[in-house]
């Protein structure tokens, strides 16, 4: 009797039964081990997220949230990206380097390179960032990313050669290019310490009669050096286009002659409170107020103030450049007069 119920467990059934039990027994483990993996990593995960919105995430924790919590790559430069945003570019290439060290393809690998040499750039480290996109170009030379930023680099270098070489590789890739060759011309005529002021003026002044995107630079350069070109040729330029200088100008700066035979400078300088009865009123709205205060009884502290906005990318900027500071495209700065209390002219600081 005894040895049948041996036999009984012997059984295959109850063999498989204990197997299906192991395995049953196993999974649920696995399982409950892994939820409650998942739900520290959330907790920790959760508190990194608390950090940051601190303002506290150390450049350690973006590596953590890439490597251990997998957070996807494009999550973390975004994250990465706000320091850009909030001028920390030293915070921003802290941790660029430090997420460069555990991203290993390679296309990821050159978005970061792009990324940490627009924030050398943009800090003002521009040997660091030319380092950087010169690498690039090692081993991704048709890359117009990095090619834009060492025109702009060796622009500010005054690495005027280099530039040019720069424009060359991007003709190659069906560039426009032709703004900024005509620019990179002025920069070096400008530079060139072996032309005198004189030969500078002519040469820029024949570039604008071919090229009026080059007016604000070229009117800024006369009235700096060569006032007598300017007021000879005032005609040639849109007043409303440079009024901003016209307006900063001192009193024995200016050519009457020249001013008594435009009726837009009449109302500039009457608006201006220069000259009082050569103009009544004017086309353009703040310069007819301003007439309209110079004229009335009751005077009031009113002046005209000036800001720059860039036709492309829309931003502001209280300085002109030929180059728009956010966006960096060429003469898109454009100027905007503004009725306001007197100020100081910021043009006259650069």
């Amino acid at each position: 009797m005894l040895e049948l119920e041996i036999l009984d467990y012997r059984d295959p059934l109850i063999g498989v039964i204990v197997i299906f039990t192991i395995v049953f027994i196993a999974s649920f483990l696995t399982y409950s081990l892994n939820i409650y993996k998942e739900k520290q990593s959330r907790k920790e995960y959760r508190k990194l997220l608390q950090r940051f919105e601190l303002g506290t995430l150390k450049e350690e924790d973006y590596t953590h949230l890439y490597s251990t919590y997998n957070l996807p790559f494009d999550s973390i430069i975004l994250l990465a990206s706000t320091f850009i945003y909030e001028g920390k570019h030293n915070k921003a290439i802290s941790v660029y380097l430090a997420l460069l060290e555990h991203v290993k393809e390679p296309v990821k690998k050159e978005e970061l390179l792009e990324l940490l040499g627009n924030a050398y750039f943009k800090s003002g480290l521009l040997q660091r960032s030319k380092d950087i996109y010169l690498k690039i170009l090692k081993f991704s030379p048709r890359n117009k990313i990095a090619l834009k930023h060492l025109l702009l680099i060796f622009q500010n270098l005054n690495e005027y050669n280099r530039a040019n070489e720069v424009l060359d590789a991007l003709e190659e890739l069906d560039e426009d290019t032709i703004k900024e060759r005509t620019y990179l011309n002025i920069l070096t005529i400008i530079d060139d310490p072996i032309l005198s002021f004189e030969t500078k003026s002519t040469q820029l002044f024949n570039n604008f009669i071919v090229d009026n995107n080059l007016e604000r630079v070229v009117a800024n350069y006369l009235i700096k050096f060569n006032k007598e070109l300017f007021w000879n040729n005032i005609e040639e330029f849109d007043a409303m286009k440079i009024i901003d200088y016209l307006w900063y100008l001192d009193f024995e700066d200016i050519d009457w002659e020249k001013v008594n035979q435009s009726d837009i400078l009449k109302e500039i300088y009457s608006a201006k409170g220069y000259i009082l009865d050569e103009a009544k009123q004017s086309e353009y709205f703040e310069l007819n107020a301003l007439i309209a205060v110079k004229h009335s009884p009751v005077k009031a502290q009113l002046d005209l103030n000036f800001e720059f906005i860039c036709r492309k990318c829309k931003k502001t900027h209280p300085i002109f450049e030929a180059r728009c500071p956010h966006c960096s495209d060429l003469f898109s700065l454009v100027v905007e007069p503004k009725l306001g209390k007197p100020t100081i002219n910021l043009n006259s600081l650069v």
